[in-house]
């Protein structure tokens, strides 16, 4: 079994299509679902979908895109979220200094004010990290007691420790697989106790299907990857990546569903 640790499945084109989704991504092995939230009302449609979905878990967050545009109860409106059983994390958040699409003072502001509410619940967090190492170190360590996971992790090897070093994840994307991407030297040097996967579908769709709108059955293809870069085998990728899933996330334990390499 795996598990697709970030998706946007409020995506039309996800949403619109969520049986079939799901059962294209049980045909491939991946049968479980964290459904990201990038803004308060996408935090809504994955709280619906996750309550009505044993096998989909969701989160609530402002990402760093949205940051400029959170709400002025933003905060209200996470914690009442968060009272629901299939909230597992608070995120995405983070910060995007690539696009800057908001002030990276703003971002800054957003990301503190998100992890002091994750560690006041004392829930995991999912973060987005863009040309911004630095800056997110330096937020993370403010915040000693709060774990989660870097998701579509993109730069190198000694940022990869420093966010290791201070508990978190490191999660790899479909851009692992692409053609002379530099991350297959960073995750075969991390230990698989601290790797998870993701597709962060609808983007980052992995060769061979690179250039299409992606979906979480290809969490498949990371986790093939992954498997070639450490030489071992699909199955053990799956088992540990969905152990260390379900330890971050604290998710119900589940039958193991075997992943046919």
């Amino acid at each position: 079994m795996l598990i697709d640790t970030h998706c946007h499945l409020f995506y039309d084109d996800l949403k619109n299509d969520l049986p079939g989704v799901l059962d294209r991504a049980h045909d491939l092995g991946v049968n479980r679902f964290i459904c990201v939230a990038t803004n308060m009302e996408d935090a809504r449609e994955c709280l619906l979908m996750g309550e009505s979905h044993e096998n989909i878990f969701a989160s609530a967050g402002v990402h760093p895109h949205d940051a400029k545009d959170a709400p002025e109860d933003f905060v209200d409106q996470i914690y009442d979220l968060m009272t629901f059983d299939s909230m597992v994390a608070v995120g995405e958040m983070g910060l995007d200094y690539f696009r800057n699409i908001s002030d990276p003072e703003i971002q800054k502001n957003v990301f503190r004010i998100q992890m002091s509410i994750a560690q006041s619940l004392k829930k995991p967090v999912i973060f987005h990290n863009r040309d911004a190492d630095d800056d997110v170190i330096k937020i993370l360590k403010e915040f000693p007691d709060v774990r989660g996971v870097a998701h579509c992790f993109s730069s190198n090897l000694e940022t990869a420790k420093a966010f290791m070093e201070l508990g978190y994840f490191i999660s790899f994307s479909g851009n692992l697989t692409f053609k002379n991407s530099h991350l297959p030297e960073v995750a075969k040097d991390l230990p698989l106790d601290r790797i998870l996967v993701e597709t962060d579908s609808p983007y980052l769709s992995p060769v061979p299907h690179r250039g299409k709108p992606n979906e979480p059955g290809r969490t498949r293809f990371v986790a093939e990857k992954l498997a070639e870069i450490h030489n071992v085998s699909l199955e053990l990728i799956a088992k540990k990546t969905s152990a260390n899933a379900t330890e971050l996330f604290r998710l119900p334990n589940s039958s193991p569903v075997p992943v046919e390499g």
